[in-house]
């Protein structure tokens, strides 16, 4: 099981302008000021470097909160 202290604090990395003490598991990831395009891709490129598991933009497009990423992370460890 992943340390989700550790995969939260790995995904608000990926955000540069974003407050990091506001990103939590209920976070709306995509609705953040900073998200991007690009951002997507840091964070399924973080995934795989991290975690050794491949995100395909269908399991971005589905996730809303940083709780359901962590969801499909933790189900493909």
């Amino acid at each position: 099981m992943i340390d989700i202290h550790i995969f939260l604090k790995n995904i608000s990395d990926q955000f540069d302008e974003t407050d990091p003490a506001s990103i939590a598991l209920e976070t709306e990831f995509k609705v953040l000021d900073d998200y991007s395009s690009l951002t997507a891709l840091n964070i399924i490129s973080m995934i795989d470097d991290e975690y050794d598991v491949i995100l395909k933009g269908e399991d971005i497009r589905s996730s809303n909160t940083i709780q359901d990423l962590y969801n499909i992370v933790n189900s493909k460890v």
